[in-house]
Order: C-alpha cells, then structure tokens, then sequence
C-alpha cells in the first residue's frame, strides 16, 4: 500500500534528455500536502463522475476537510457540472473557482506553463484538505490521443495515485482487457502510479469475465456493471432536445428520467402494448386517437406511469381532445414542438442524461453501484489518509446509515401522501438502509412515486381504510383500552387513522419502528405510542433528544421536545434514556444535569430540583458518568471546567447535556442549530418499549431518510 509522492529532483528531465516521458519539459512536482487521489479516462462516457462521487461520498464519512480539483476545465460561461456536483458532496468548503486549475485552451497554448499552474493551484486547495479528489480531462475539448498521457504527467506532478476508468459498454472481456493494457502502458511511460483500474458500464454478464480479465494486469481491478438510469435524459432535457414547449402538465415532473422512447407511428391499440414505466410517448398533434389513448392510459389504473408525451408537427390539439384531455387533470408534462417526426425522434433519441447535483435519484444510484461493486476502504488505504480526531455532521451520518445497512429493521411510514416521505422512501429502499412499510391507497401512493422518479418496488403498502388487518388490530387495541371504555366498534374507527394502524404494526412485531409527523403534529404520532406500545421496563417517562452534528463532535441534548417541567424523578429518568440513547450512536455518554449554577455554588429550587435528580441518577445508573449541576460552558469548556470542577471525569467532555426544563432545551438546541450552523437530528424519542420517532413538520427529505435509519438503529438495540 504505497502512496506516490514525488519531487521536482526524482522527475526533473533536462531539454536534452531522450528517456521516456521526457519531451523537453521538466515534471515540476512536489510532494502533496495532502493524500490526493487522480481520476483519469482513455475517452468520453467512461462514468467518470460516477466513480469520483462514490469516492468523494466514502472519503466525507473518514476525514473532516474533503476537497475536489479539476487541473482541466472548459472555459466559458458553462459551470462544470461535474464539479458542481462533486463540490456538492464535499466537505472542505472550498468555491467553485479556486477548485479549477487551468482551461483546455491555457494547456494547448503552453502546456509547461499550464502544469506550472495546476501544480500551484493544487497545492493551494490541498493545504486545507484532509484528502483531495482529482477528476482528470472529459475528452470533450480538442480530444487528442496524448490526452491520457497528459493526465498521468499532472497525476505525477501532484503525487497522486490514478484510479483509470474505462469504458466496458459493448465490450468483450477480452476487448476491456486490451484497452486497459495500451492505457497502462501509456500511465507508466509518465511514471504514473496506478492504484486501481475500473472498467465501468460492463454489460451485467460480463462482470466476472472483466473482473478476471484485470486480474493480471493492476493490483485492483473492479467491474461495475452499466445501469442505464444514470445516461437516461429527464423530460426536461427531451424538452430541449426538440425545441419545444410544455402544453400542459406539472413542471415539478420535468425532472423525471425517461427510460425509453415510443414513437407512434401505428394505431392507438398497438401503441398501447408498447407503453412501459417512464416512457415518453412521440406523436404528431394531430393523431388525436393516439393522443387520448396514451394520455387515458396514463390517468388509468394498471397501466403503466409515462415520463411525458411529445406532440410534433407544429399542430395543436384538437379542441375537443384538448377539453377531454383537461378533464383527466393529468400532471403528465405535454410538450409541443414544431419539428417532424423524424427529427424529433433522432433528437430524443441522441439526448443523453447526466448525474447533476439536482438529479438526486442518480446520485443514490451511482453511490450504491459504486459501493457495491468497489472495494474503497481497500483502495484508499493507499492514500495514508490521516486518523480523524473529530467526527464531523458528514461523518456521523454515514455511521448512522452504515449501522442501520448491517441489521436491516422494517420501519412503518404512515404518511403516504407525502412527497417527502415517498423520496425518502426512495433513497433508504436504493442505499440499503432499512425495508419499509408504507400507509396509504395502493394505487395513488405508487403513481405518485413513479410520477416523482421514486423506485418504491421494494415497499410494502397498506390501506389502513381497506386493510384485512384492521379486524384484528381493533379487537387488540379494544383490548389494551378496555379500562377506558372503547368499544370494539370505536376501534375500528380509530384503527383507520394511519398512525394507530402503525404504531398496531410495531406493537405486533409485523414491522420494527415507525417514523411520522411530517404532516401531523406530535401529539398525533406520541399518543398512539403511549397508548399502545407504552414505556420500558424500569422508565416511566417518555421523553427525547436531539443529536447535535457540531462541525467536529456530535453531543446530545434532552429533552427539547416532549415534557415540559420535568420532575426529579423524570429529570433522571430523561438522563438515564439519554445516555443509554447516546450510546447507541456511538456517542459515549458523559452526563451533565444543567442548571444556572455550577457545583456547591448556588441555591434554590431550580438549582436543588437539579441536584436531586444528579443523585438519583447516581443511585440508579451507577456506570454513568454523571455531573450536576452544571453550567453550559463548564459542561464543555475545558478551560472553563479547570476553574470551577477541576477533578470532574464531566466537566469540559461532557457529550449529553440534560436541561432542567422544556423552555430551557427547547431555546437551547434552536439557538446553536441556527446560530452555530449545526445540524440537529431529532427529536429522537427515548423510553419507549419499541423505537418510534417524531419528524418536524418542515423536515427536510435528509432529515427523513437521518430519522429512520436512526429508528433502525434503536430497533437494533445496539449499544455502544
């Protein structure tokens, strides 16, 4: 595992000199300030960026600063898109514009010059990394045969190891491996070091073979195989394609990839037997059968969700197919365009997609291919990546998605009418993180998913207005409530509410935790659970935290969200949770009981409310490392807690903070996610005989997808 460092004296070449990669310009190389890995193609549509995002995802989860470089980048007007993208997912916080070294034209018309520049400019982003990655030319200005070669002298020059990624589409095994061997030889005549070879876009029967294949010729040779939504168009770029406009329809689904193309040149029957998922439909404006077969199709159910219909020709509809069509209300997008058949099927046809920061479907797609398919933790190995002494937002919640992947726990959504939970839904189902239940009508929540480019294949629906459960989950729940008088009959009125029906599915062991409240308010998702699943043993009090992602630690703070004025005896029951909670993140609990006033100092009852409890945490939970009361900065300050409690194992580390009231920790946890910029995921519910969790109404589809793999995590009950 060797990390290629280089100076200008070990590659310096004189004008005179004739041994290979030598052509009368000296490699001006110094050693990287920091570990840096180089992305290098042989040609266009490698999946390039593809590779690099997966890279860049794995490197944000091991060090705090990552950054990304671009030593070429096209000039213009034109914002590099792969580099946007990559910048998205970075954590160096660097702009766009120190991100890039020099312009295809600067390396054509001086290219000592524009090494000279790249070095610098390398170097200057690197300084305040932790890792760079380096995304090498695209093959899309001025392509030469010495574009590789090139490559592999910046590589050099920046003392990167290259990671080459080549293209497998339509490619034999045998073919793949003849490529890589003449790239090969072209990277070593630089005296670049290879890391890692990947052929991407293999065709899925031939992964194997090219894996085989690279065997012999690099030390790491991966084969992903080709996935075809990362190169399909959205409806927006077929929009742009054929110069078009959008006739009708909900701009919110221009997004959508389309995954084929049917041009109706036949009879509106036969048009129909070729409908599939995400299909764009091509037709003149004036087949007015075929317009109303496609678009009644589309509204109807069991047949499948189209991505858009394109009407050429330059005809408009039909008034009556136009009020017809109006009348289905259908958000399908409509566009118009004036070119022939011909040319708008050549153009949708030549449109090709790419993975952009927006297009969020792809990203976790490409992150999971990647993933799945590379061995990363291997090939960074390589870049003597230093041991991070922080745990930064990024970091932490790859550790939460990771843990929640290695025991995979079914989690209920009941709110299936949401947007927000059918995307987040979409994202946890392709990245592995839990399986999912999802409440709702069959039929709307799959049309809308399709609609919105969510993949909801592996999900389970349930209605809980038609559900063949409901008779039994209404004699259990008449059971557990016969002491307050329901009825059979009343439960089977209050069953049909989506959060009871859910909270009936955990309370059954039919699905591991729920996660809810995105469009309903707390109390709606929490009595359910008080109702029916209740407290566990040895807790009497429900209560919460929210995990604060600080940019170098994670602390956590309770409650901020569920009992008001807490008691003594509830004050150390939300401790005891809260450390216990704590521990399952891998967060290890150091506990400070907050209060105005610090040790033996003050008085009163806020103050004595607060030493009690400190006590009868002691009492309880005697492996707890416990300290109150407290103030906030002695609590976390070192330098503050060297004056006030100088032998505290507390004082100045601890990691959960517990406020004396809901006021308190409700202001708290506010003011430093806004004020201090930090992430907080929560409230995390705590005391409960199974995990259920509570989102905010403005959650965000992160904060969604954050909140169930913590929910995983808790039905694990692993503790750290």
């Amino acid at each position: 595992m060797r990390r290629v460092t280089t100076s200008a004296a070990s590659w310096s070449c004189s004008a005179t000199t004739s041994s290979p990669g030598c052509d009368g310009w000296a490699d001006r190389s110094v050693a990287a300030s920091s570990p840096g890995i180089y992305i290098a193609a042989p040609e266009g549509d490698t999946g390039k960026s593809t590779i690099a995002l997966g890279i860049v995802h794995r490197l944000v989860s091991t060090v705090a600063r990552v950054g990304v470089f671009r030593p070429i980048s096209r000039a213009g007007d034109d914002r590099d898109y792969i580099l946007e993208l990559l910048l998205a997912h970075a954590t160096a916080g660097l702009p766009y514009e120190r991100c890039i070294g020099v312009t295809y034209q600067q390396l054509h018309a001086d290219r000592d010059a524009a090494i000279d520049d790249i070095v610098e400019r390398y170097h200057a982003v690197a300084a305040e990394c932790d890792a760079v990655v380096i995304v090498g030319s695209d093959y899309t200005d001025v392509a030469s045969p010495a574009e590789l070669s090139v490559n592999a002298r910046i590589a050099v020059n920046l003392g990167a190891p290259v990671v080459l990624a080549v293209r497998a589409k339509g490619r034999s095994a045998e073919q793949v491996a003849q490529a890589v061997e003449v790239c090969l030889a072209e990277l070593n005549a630089q005296h670049a070091h290879t890391a890692a070879v990947i052929a991407n876009r293999c065709e899925p029967m031939e992964l194997t073979a090219i894996v085989e294949a690279l065997r012999p010729l690099a030390p790491r040779g991966y084969a992903v195989p080709d996935e075809p939504l990362l190169v399909a168009p959205t409806v927006a770029d077929l929009e742009a394609a054929v110069a078009g406009t959008l006739l009708s329809g909900d701009t919110a689904l221009m997004s959508r990839e389309v995954m084929d193309v049917v041009v109706a040149g036949m009879t509106a029957d036969h048009v129909l037997e070729r409908l599939a998922e995400g299909v764009a439909v091509v037709t003149p404006g004036d087949r007015s059968d075929v317009v109303l077969a496609v678009a009644s199709a589309h509204a109807a159910e069991g047949f499948p969700s189209l991505s858009c219909i394109i009407l050429n020709g330059g005809f408009e509809l039909h008034r009556s197919i136009e009020r017809l069509v109006a009348g289905l209300r259908l958000r399908l997008p409509i566009i118009t365009t004036s070119l022939g058949t011909y040319e708008t099927a050549s153009a949708v046809g030549s449109a090709r997609g790419r993975v952009t920061m927006a297009s969020q479907r792809k990203i976790d797609t490409a992150l999971e291919l990647i993933d799945s398919h590379v061995d990363l933790t291997d090939l960074l190995a390589q870049l003597a990546i230093p041991i991070p002494k922080v745990t930064t937002p990024q970091m932490f919640t790859y550790q939460l998605r990771e843990r929640a992947r290695s025991d995979r726990k079914r989690i209920v959504l009941p709110e299936g009418d949401d947007d927000r939970i059918l995307k987040s839904a979409g994202r946890v189902l392709q990245r592995g993180i839990a399986d999912l239940t999802i409440l709702g009508d069959e039929s709307q929540i799959r049309s809308r998913a399709a609609e919105l480019s969510v993949d909801l294949d592996g999900a389970a629906v349930f209605d809980p207005r038609t559900s063949d459960l409901c008779d039994r989950f209404a004699e259990q729940y008449a059971q557990l409530r016969a002491k307050k008088g329901v009825s059979v009959e009343q439960a089977h009125e209050i069953i049909h509410d989506a959060s009871y029906f859910g909270i009936m599915l955990v309370h059954n062991g039919m699905v591991d935790g729920m996660v809810s409240g995105a469009s309903h308010t707390t109390a709606h998702t929490v009595r359910p659970a008080f109702e029916i699943i209740r407290t566990a043993p040895g807790i009497s009090t429900v209560s919460s935290i929210f995990l604060m992602c600080l940019p170098d630690k994670v602390l956590a703070y309770g409650d901020c969200a569920i009992v008001p004025d807490p008691t003594v005896e509830q004050l150390a029951d939300i401790a005891i949770s809260a450390a216990q909670t704590a521990a399952q993140f891998g967060i290890e609990p150091r506990v400070a009981m907050l209060s105005y006033s610090t040790g033996e100092s003050g008085t009163g009852a806020d103050v004595d409310k607060v030493r009690a409890a400190t006590e009868l945490v002691r009492s309880r939970a005697q492996r707890i490392l416990v300290e109150g009361p407290i103030q906030y900065d002695a609590a976390v300050e070192p330098s503050v807690a060297a004056t006030k409690l100088r032998d505290s194992p507390v004082a100045g580390r601890a990691t959960v903070l517990i406020f004396p009231d809901l006021n308190a920790g409700n202001n708290a946890y506010k003011a430093v996610q806004r004020s201090a910029g930090a992430i907080a995921i929560g409230p995390v519910l705590q005391g409960l005989n199974k995990p259920v969790n509570d989102l905010s109404r403005g959650a965000l589809v992160e904060d969604i997808v954050n909140t169930i793999a913590i929910t995983a995590i808790q039905a694990q009950g692993i503790h750290v």
